[in-house]
């Protein structure tokens, strides 16, 4: 394991969680129903958490006054090592529910292996986030199974919400070197991770996954994202840009 390695993979975990935080951040006021809107908004802010906690960690690594603030506000598209399935616009209610389905189902897989890992700080972030990441299991699950057994309307809005995200998942399986380094086993989560999922969508009544099936989508993990992420960015770095020394 190399210092810099550690870095990018936390860089990585917080630029996934803070992105996400962010796009899911726009539905608050917005949601369907007045308690699913504060469902999602309290989703928003444990993402956020896990997002400071990973940073401060990332900060503390590379030292020489670095600070979160510098890390989520500071760095350019290019710098950002999030998924691309985190930037992925919201869509409908189908859309950011199956976003959100997918990420929380990784991350159970992921975090599940960071607290058996060898960097104590990871698994101690892991083991307090493992207690958000299972609601947000539960909660995206719920919905999965309203949506997909419901009215044809919500079913066909499922699928084709299903349809646009699929090909941005096979990444979150795709080792980076980071990744590598760290003997992070991303073939192990991808196999419990589409059983959870094939579950799942048995009993929503819809077609089960599959990761070979289509063409994926890859370079979020070293920095090449789609357009998405720079109105995110533009938009989450405006306050600390135009004011600098702002803190959280």
């Amino acid at each position: 394991m190399t210092n810099s390695s550690l870095v990018d993979f936390t860089l990585y975990l917080a630029d996934s969680t803070l992105v996400l935080g962010q796009r899911n951040g726009e539905w608050c006021g917005h949601g369907p129903v007045l308690e699913q809107d504060i469902a999602i908004t309290n989703i928003t802010l444990d993402l956020i958490g896990q997002a400071r906690s990973f940073y401060q960690y990332a900060a503390k690594l590379i030292g020489n006054d670095c600070t979160e603030d510098r890390l989520a506000y500071w760095r350019n598209e290019r710098e950002f090592k999030n998924g691309l399935l985190c930037e992925r616009p919201n869509g409908d209610w189908a859309q950011t529910i199956a976003r959100q389905t997918f990420f929380s189902f990784y991350q159970r897989e992921l975090f599940t292996q960071l607290l058996n890992g060898s960097d104590s700080t990871l698994a101690a972030i892991a083991e307090k986030s493992l207690k958000e990441v299972r609601y947000h299991c539960r909660w995206s699950s719920e919905w999965i199974c309203r949506l997909g057994d419901g009215t044809d309307e919500s079913h066909q809005r499922l699928l084709n919400a299903l349809d646009n995200l699929w090909p941005y998942t096979g990444e979150l399986f795709i080792a980076a070197q980071y990744e590598k380094d760290l003997k992070i086993d991303t073939a192990g989560m991808s196999i419990s991770w589409m059983t959870a999922l094939s579950d799942l969508f048995a009993e929503a009544t819809l077609p089960p996954p599959s990761l070979t099936s289509t063409f994926m989508h890859t370079g979020g993990k070293t920095g090449q994202h789609t357009e998405s992420l720079g109105y995110l960015l533009a938009e989450m770095q405006y306050v600390q840009r135009s004011y600098p020394g702002c803190e959280w």
